[in-house]
């Protein structure tokens, strides 16, 4: 059984530096590092291209949907909150909601969650789940049995867990990327990023993965932030998490599957094969966040890691899905951050249906009964955000 954790998620620990960054602990031999912003030229004004953010508000639909859905007890080993909330449109047209620690069980009517099974409760928690969409309700979705719920990736061993990424589809198969974590001493804060996997899923089988196979993980890049198809390749958006700073990099694959062959944005603009000539893109961007197309344009969504704990989403915009990124833009003030509550992890969701451009983001406490006093807290917000 995978050992309990705080749910405080590792992408906000980064961020405070209480823990070494996550790459560290694949780190590649010292190697000058290019940063692309720094040597290469926009391919055109950005401003022929950038959309303007003119508003964000909250999405009812998306919010009451994920209300309804934690709060119902009809059934007891579905979910009740969860963190890192990718999506992605299914061939029969429902929706995929893509989670990390994800919380199973009751809700009681005072809108508190009892602890967790490890605490001698009954509330179930697991390192990633699914959720589906079908006719405006939400079904969880996760492997073992409705007494014993597991992952739907499964873990190696009890020192082994994975995160979940960003999700595309690939003649019709369902690709998650996935971080391993793994735990190396005894001691709270004694885990560490390990590698990138790909999981692949039959859409009417998602509670177990029909194979896993290894993304590159060489260079301490973590593949898993974003996924964009555009132009007849899959764009791969990465992290290099240094705690602050922390930089994008940018790989693409030709096609739709993410087992064909990687190629990396270098300095100059141009695409290697080799892994070690990824660039730093920019700095300021989350462990999660996304590009999407806008209008003739390309559009960042993160939270702002140039400030600490920051409750500011921000966009960039460029001519192209591999940037360079510029004319940053407020977005949103996430009101939820204050004292032991703060916001991560902001992302898009263009396939999903809004008045604008869905974004979601995700909360969480420091505290970790707070999440056993009020259930909204562990629950992702979702946003429509419009553009000029």
């Amino acid at each position: 059984m995978t050992r309990f954790r705080s749910a405080l998620a590792p992408l906000a620990i980064a961020l405070l530096g209480l823990t070494a960054a996550p790459q560290q602990a694949l780190a590649a031999p010292p190697r000058p590092v290019p940063v692309v912003q720094e040597q290469r030229a926009a391919p055109a004004a950005a401003s022929d291209c950038a959309p303007t953010v003119t508003g964000a508000s909250t999405d009812a639909r998306l919010t009451a949907l994920f209300t309804n859905h934690g709060n119902d007890n009809s059934r007891l080993d579905d979910w009740t909150g969860a963190d890192g909330t990718y999506s992605l449109k299914l061939p029969n047209g429902q929706e995929l909601w893509v989670f990390s620690d994800t919380f199973l069980g009751r809700v009681n009517p005072d809108g508190t969650r009892p602890p967790v099974v490890e605490e001698g409760g009954s509330t179930v928690f697991l390192n990633n789940s699914f959720a589906v969409e079908r006719d405006g309700r939400l079904s969880t979705i996760h492997a073992g049995t409705a007494a014993k719920p597991t992952a739907v990736m499964p873990p190696r061993d009890e020192d082994h867990w994975y995160w979940a990424g960003d999700a595309t589809l690939a003649g019709g198969i369902v690709e998650v990327t996935y971080q391993e974590y793994e735990r190396f001493g005894p001691g709270a804060w004694d885990w560490r990023w390990h590698r990138n996997v790909v999981a692949r899923f039959a859409p009417g089988r998602l509670d177990r993965p029909i194979s896993v196979h290894d993304l590159p993980s060489g260079q301490g890049v973590a593949w898993a932030s974003g996924v964009l198809r555009d132009g007849g390749h899959t764009y791969v958006y990465g992290v290099e998490d240094l705690g602050s700073p922390k930089y994008m990099h940018v790989a693409r694959v030709k096609g739709q599957s993410l087992l064909g062959r990687w190629e990396y944005l270098k300095a100059d603009g141009t695409w290697s094969a080799n892994q070690a000539d990824s660039a730093r893109v920019m700095d300021g961007v989350a462990n999660e966040y996304s590009v999407s197309r806008v209008g003739s344009g390309y559009v960042l969504i993160t939270h702002d890691t140039t400030e600490a704990l920051s409750a500011n989403i921000v966009a960039y915009s460029s001519c192209s899905p591999s940037g360079p990124f510029t004319g940053k833009q407020h977005v949103y003030t996430t009101p939820e951050t204050s004292g032991n509550i703060f916001t991560y992890n902001a992302h898009a969701h263009p396939d999903v249906a809004g008045d604008g451009l869905v974004v979601s983001y995700n909360v969480n406490s420091f505290v970790n009964t707070d999440h056993y006093r009020d259930v909204s807290i562990y629950r992702p917000r979702f946003l429509d955000v419009t553009f000029g």
